[in-house]
């Protein structure tokens, strides 16, 4: 702390600003980005206020976004990671499909 900072307000340094809890990896940004679809599905409520509702568009184009970081990242992803990827996404896919047809209905 140098002379000029206000004695009233504390100082962060880098370290207590980052969240050491929530590590960020491919793992994480895919579950991050699933949680998104299922939000936007209607299968999970929303993480402030609890209540659910259905955005099939944005839905789909989530789906979208991990079906294009699978074809990407093809060949450069550990055996977990493309399992990760192709579970979530299948699961997307069918509750996206489940979905749709309840909506048609």
């Amino acid at each position: 702390m140098d002379d000029n900072t206000p004695k009233n307000e504390p100082v962060a340094d880098a370290e207590e600003t980052e969240d050491p809890n929530i590590p960020i990896d491919f793992s994480t940004f895919i579950l991050s980005l699933s949680s998104s679809a299922a939000f936007h599905l209607g299968l999970a409520p929303h993480p402030e206020n609890q209540s659910q509702c259905q955005n099939l568009p944005m839905a789909k184009q989530t789906i979208d976004i991990l079906s294009i970081l699978q074809e990407k990242t093809a060949g450069n992803l550990t055996g977990e990671e493309e399992r990760l990827l192709s579970e979530v996404l299948y699961n997307l896919r069918m509750a996206f499909v489940r979905e749709s047809q309840k909506s048609a209905k």
